[in-house]
C-alpha cells in the first residue's frame, strides 16, 4: 500500500507533528532544546515560515505552521528534520548509529478560526499535559513561553495570527481541552484528517485530495 498524500498547500494552517525513534529522548539538557531552536530559527529564514505556536518535548515536537507558498510545508520541515538529525549524530559521535526520528512527520489542515486557537491551546499546553511544568507558560521551550517572556529578538520567531487570541490567552491554554476536542485533534494526527467544522472538512478534503483521511480503516466487512 502506497503512502498517504500529504497535504502541502500554501496558504493554509498545518498542524505538524514528529516523534524520536523507539520514543528515545532526543532532548535531554536545556543546550539540545536551544540547539534545535536555533536551527528552527535557520529554517524559518530558509523558507520564510510562519510559526504560530509550538512546543519541544522530550521525544517529540509540535508545530502549528502557515506557509506561504505550495512545498514550503514539506521543504520547511524535511530540512529542519535533516539538519537536527545530522548535528544530533555529530554531537554524539553516533552517526550510522540509527534513526532519530521514527519516519515521515505527522501533519493536518487546520481551519482559521477557533479552531485554530483549540489546536494551538493543544500543542501549547503540551508540556502542561504531560506533568512537566505546574503552569504551561513555565515550559521555556514552546511559544507560550516566549510569546508571554521572551525578548523582542525572542519573539521574532513567532508570526502574527491570521485571527486574534482569545482574551486572557494564558489562562485559556493552562484550561483542559474537552475530552470531544482532544478526541477530534488526535483523530487529526493519526489519520492526516482535516480539522474544522464538517462543511469547512468536506471542502478541504475535496480541494486536497485527502478523501482517505475520512475513509474507515480496515477491509470492508462483507455485503457493504
Amino acid at each position: 500500500m502506497g503512502r498517504p498524500k500529504r497535504a502541502a498547500r500554501g496558504g493554509l494552517i498545518y498542524h505538524v507533528l514528529n516523534r524520536a525513534n523507539a520514543r528515545m529522548e532526543i532532548f535531554k539538557k536545556q543546550a539540545d532544546y536551544e540547539a534545535f531552536e536555533r536551527i528552527v530559527a535557520d529554517a524559518v529564514e530558509r523558507t520564510e515560515m510562519r510559526i504560530l505556536s509550538y512546543c519541544l518535548m522530550p521525544n517529540h515536537w509540535h508545530f502549528v505552521l502557515w506557509p506561504r507558498s505550495d512545498g514550503d510545508l514539506s521543504a520547511f520541515t524535511a530540512w529542519m528534520t535533516l539538519t537536527h538529525t545530522q548535528r544530533w549524530h555529530a554531537h554524539r559521535q553516533s552517526a550510522g548509529s540509527g534513526h532519530v526520528y521514527q519516519g515521515r512527520f505527522k501533519s493536518f489542515p487546520v481551519q482559521q478560526d477557533e479552531h485554530l486557537q483549540t489546536v494551538c491551546r493543544y500543542v501549547e499546553r503540551n508540556a502542561l499535559r504531560a506533568g512537566l511544568v505546574g503552569r504551561a507558560e513555565e515550559w521555556r521551550f514552546g511559544s507560550l513561553w516566549r510569546w508571554r517572556y521572551g525578548s523582542a529578538e525572542e519573539k521574532r520567531l513567532l508570526s502574527v495570527w491570521p485571527i486574534p487570541r482569545l482574551a486572557g490567552w494564558v489562562d485559556h491554554v493552562n484550561a483542559p481541552l474537552s475530552e470531544s476536542e482532544l478526541a477530534a485533534i488526535r483523530q487529526s494526527i493519526r489519520r492526516g484528517r482535516p480539522y474544522g467544522d464538517p462543511r469547512w472538512i468536506k471542502t478541504t478534503v475535496r480541494r486536497l485530495g485527502l478523501e482517505t483521511t475520512l475513509r474507515p480503516r480496515g477491509r470492508p466487512t462483507k455485503g457493504s
